[in-house]
Parts: C-alpha cells; structure tokens; sequence
C-alpha cells in the first residue's frame, strides 16, 4: 500500500508541518506514507508527473487559502491519468465545507476534517488493513471524516476530538529534509480571543504541549542551529508561564544563530516578561503583533479584545531595546473602517515604527463568523480564495484599490528596509504617512510605473523623481537616499543622479592607506591591505563634504545594515 501526503506551499522556504506531523503519526501504527512537496510556483505539468510517477495507490493533499485553486486543478487532472488512485483532501480549506466539496468533486473519496493527527493514522491503517485483507476498523467507525460509501452516497462522521497536544508525534528527527527552509512549531493549539474572521476562533479548546517536551525539542533545534524557527501558536503569551518558560529557555540556550518568531498579543505582555525581552541577544527573537485596527467600534464588532494605548506602549519600549525584530498587522475591509477611519489606523500604527508594517486585506473564511455577517455589513468578497474583500457598506472597491496602491508602496519602500532614513525624512516632511504612501501610489498610476517589474536601484530613481516633485528641496535627500543604497550592501552601479566617486577617489585612497595603519573604524580587517580593505567598505562623499564609510564586515542583526561611520572632511585628509 503506497500512501502519499502531499503539499503545495507558498514558496520553496516554506514547509508543511501538517503533512510531517501526520506521516509521523502513521509511522507509529507501522504505515509509512512518502511526501512530496510543491510550490504555488511550480508547474501543473511538474506536480502531475511526479504524482504519476510515484504510482500511489492513495493521495492525501493539505489545502489551504494559498493553494486551493491549484489544489483542485491539480487533483481534477490527477484523477483523469490515474482513475484508481484514493484522493483525500484535508485542512482548514476544505473541513468546513466537506459535503459540497464532495458533491462537487465525484471523484473524491473523502475529507479529513479539523486534527488529523489520529485520523490520518486510522485511516491509513484502513487502507493497509484492505490490501492485507485483515480486520480493523471501517470508515463508518473513524471519527473526523466525510467520505463517499460503496455506493457513492456521502457520509459525515462526527468531529474528532481535541487531542492532547503532547501526544502529537515530533515531526522534525531528519532535519536534512529541511535544510534552508524555515522549521513551523507548535506548542499549543486553539486561541481565547474570538477574532470573527478567524477560524482559530471556532476552536475554543485552548491546548498546550508538555514544557519538558518542549524544551527538549527546541533543544534539538537549537543543538542543530537551525536557522529559524517560526511558531504557529495562534497567540503565544496567552498563557504567561507558558511564554517566559519557553523564553527563558531559549535565552540560556542561545547558540548566536537560531532566530525564533511569535505571534503574540502585545497588551498582554507583562513587565516580567518585557524585562526579560529586553536583555536577548539582538536577532534571536521576532515578534508578530496582531492589530488590525485602532478603531473601538471596529475591534468590538469583530469580537477582539484590545488596548491599544498599553500595545502602544508595549511596542515603543520593546523598540528602545534595539534587539527585537517587530511585525505589525492592519488588515483592510473590516466592519465600520471607512477609508478616514483606516487611514487614522494606519498612522496609529506607522507611529511606532515597527521593522515592518502588513497592509493586509479582509479574507472572508468559509466557516468564519464574518462569513455569516456578510449581508449585514454589506461584506462583498472574491468567490474563488482567497476570498478577498471587495467591498462593504463603508469601504467602496474604488477605495480598496486605492488601499492596494498604498499597500505595494508600503511593501517596496517601507517592509523592505531599504529606504529606512529616506522614508523617515519624508513621512515627517509629509506630517501624514498615509497621504504620503498614498500619494506615491498616485505618482506610480500617473506616471505608468504600475505593472512593471522595477529593479532596486529603478526604485531610487523613481522615488528621487517623486521627490523632486513633491518633497522639500531644502532637504538633502540626494544624500539619504545614497546613504540608504549603500547600507545594504557595496553596489558597482549607481543611479542617475549619485555624483561621480572618481571626484575623490584620491581622498578614497588616502583614508584607507591610513585606515590600513591606524586600524580607526574598520574592525576585523587585520589581515587585509588597504587595496583590499576598499574593496570590501565603501567611503561616500555627502553634499557637505563630509564623508561616511560603511563597514560590511560588520552589521547589526535586526536589518543586516553595514555598520556607517560619519568623518568630517579634515579626518580624511
């Protein structure tokens, strides 16, 4: 019997927890199901022949908002070149609709619908018992599933339920498998909020994993120094012994490479855990704060608990420490957020300059709560995943489109980090950091730059343009936005409009033949010559005369920027 679970992810960096942790699972019964892992990149031809060629006798495939369409494209095709081949489906895609995807796939034999841990496994060990020809369990006796019986008719068994979540096998023994990729991690499963977007909300049945247990495979991890490891934990800190063991554990385990990131809570943080937060090592921790509105009429209509002054100011000091990478969320189309009242959102949020800002879009969930609340609000959504916002009684799709222009401008020249002191200048120019992201998109409709596949120093052009029409010609942006370019990283081409760096190539010359013997700035470079050291750092000569020198040997750990040294004009000669 040949079982394969398969999963189509966003990108090649991601993995499937749920596809590793239910192989692990069918092991312990003595099955043993093969993976195969696809990305949404990935060609449909690709996916089919390597399902062909694997000649299985059952395929199980996860879904998700992501990859439903080309799940069902997918399976459709697989089906027609391999008529006896079983087809599962499974997760938070399709539990909540199982019936009708049924009826509308005649081809499926059935749904594995919420944890699937057990159910996997019992169904495994069905289709096992079938080619052995020996007894055990039938469909109509395992929990969790809707099927179609002998006769074609659909059965819906009962919901499984909740499992202790200690008992849930460890996926990750063969790290190989996962090398460059980011390892998912669980330590506890359902959420107290009632968010009513979300389906995290329907599960109630708050779990969480054994500390002990925890501890020793997070001490795998980190004995592995594996590069990331992302928790799924719907909020984290919920429970605060659970969060400030598991921090404390990671804090006196640090091996200087592993970075963990949470989904948390922000005004349930305490001063204990805050001071704990504020003594980790720079980089080996990522925090993912949820707020999605600063409106009270919004956040109380979608049944979320929130106080964002004590968010406010838990971001804000967490921010004074310098070593904690945050990411906040705002997220589009909620009910009574008209686009006045997003936009006040937006420059609450913008205010506590978090590493990076989501602009997400309201993603109407089969099974939500918002679903049944479409009518009301007047919620118009895509019919096809990922069932985006179109419109509702306070947000016209004009303006939601307005909103995704806003969106791309916050992605390319805020999210990425590469533009940092530019756009700081710019939004206290502006007094407005909506008007001024929104006026940027203006400028890219205006100007035809929308639908082009922009290069990174296309992107200074553009915005050195935008600045030239708009910004305060009294500000040496000029000199931002080349000290932005080099922070990353020691570019060959410059834009347009950077002056010429053979204008003081012999002040170039100089500082690093000195640099070479005093050893002033550049730290680490001993065994180099100053020929070398040049190559290696760049010195920029500002509109003033002074100069900067960025030293890429040396970086800071929440954006990877060069270490920047700023040296008067006499220092260089």
């Amino acid at each position: 019997m040949k079982i394969i679970l398969t999963a189509v992810n966003a990108k090649y960096i991601h993995s499937n927890l749920a596809v590793y942790t239910l192989q692990a699972s069918a092991e312990k019964a003595g099955v043993f199901p093969e993976i195969r892992e696809f990305t949404i990149n990935q060609s449909k031809d690709s996916m089919l022949r390597s399902l062909f060629l694997a000649h299985a006798d059952v395929v199980c495939v996860s879904c998700y908002i992501w990859n439903i369409s080309i799940v069902e494209d997918l399976i459709t095709e697989y089906h027609k070149i391999s008529p006896e081949t079983k087809i599962w489906l499974g997760g938070p895609e399709v539990s909540y609709h199982a019936e009708e995807m049924l009826e509308q796939y005649p081809f499926l034999d059935g749904i594995m619908k919420g944890e699937g841990e057990i159910t996997f496994r019992e169904l495994a060990v069905y289709y096992q018992n079938q080619e052995n020809g020996t007894e055990g369990k039938t469909l109509e006796e395992i929990h969790g599933i809707t099927y179609r019986d002998a006769e074609g008719a659909i059965k819906s068994n009962p919901w499984r339920p909740a499992m202790d979540l200690s008992e849930v096998d460890f996926p990750y023994a063969n790290l190989k498998k996962f090398e460059n990729r980011i390892i998912y991690y669980e330590s506890s499963r359902g959420c107290p909020f009632s968010c009513s977007y979300c389906l995290s909300s329907i599960d109630k049945r708050l779990r969480f994993r054994n500390l002990d247990l925890v501890k020793k495979e997070l001490a795998f991890f980190l004995e592995q120094k594996v590069p990331q490891v992302k928790f799924v934990d719907r909020t984290f800190n919920c429970r605060k012994d659970h969060a400030m063991a598991i921090w404390k554990f990671i804090a006196e385990h640090d091996n200087g490479v592993t970075n963990f990131h949470f989904e948390i809570a922000a005004d349930l943080i305490t001063e204990e855990e805050l001071k704990l937060l504020n003594t980790l090592r720079p980089g080996l921790v990522q925090l993912e704060i949820g707020v999605q509105s600063t409106n009270p009429q919004t956040i109380e209509a979608i049944h979320r608990k929130m106080d964002f002054g004590r968010v406010t100011e838990i971001v804000n000091r967490i921010a004074k420490g310098r070593n904690i990478h945050q990411h906040l969320d705002l997220i589009a189309g909620l009910p009574y957020e008209d686009i006045k009242s997003f936009h006040r959102s937006f420059n609450d949020v913008y205010k506590m300059e978090p590493e990076q800002l989501q602009l997400g879009f309201l993603k109407v969930l089969k099974g939500s709560y918002m679903e049944e609340m479409k009518q009301k609000y007047g919620l118009l959504s895509q019919s096809k995943p990922p069932y985006e916002v179109l419109r509702t009684n306070w947000l016209s799709y004009e303006e939601v489109i307005r909103l995704k222009g806003v969106e791309e401008m916050v992605e390319v020249y805020y999210n990425s980090g590469q533009f940092r002191r530019t756009m700081k200048c710019l939004s206290q120019e502006w007094g407005d950091a909506f008007d001024l992201y929104d006026r940027l998109a203006a400028f890219y409709e205006e100007e035809g730059l929308n639908g082009v596949s922009h290069n990174r120093l296309a992107r200074y052009e553009i915005l050195y343009l935008f600045i030239q029409k708009w910004g305060n010609k009294e500000i040496s942006y000029q000199d931002l936005l080349i000290y932005d370019l080099y922070l990353r990283e020691n570019v060959k081409s410059r834009p347009s409009f950077a002056p010429d760096p053979s204008e003081w190539k012999n002040e170039t010359k100089q500082f690093f033949m000195r640099e070479a013997k005093e050893r002033r700035y550049l730290k680490g470079y001993e065994a180099y010559d100053s020929r070398q050291m040049a190559k290696m750092a760049h010195l920029e000569r500002m509109e003033d005369g002074s100069f900067v020198l960025f030293d890429y040997k040396n970086r800071d750990a929440l954006f990877g920027n060069a270490a920047a040294f700023s040296i008067s004009q006499d220092e260089i000669q």
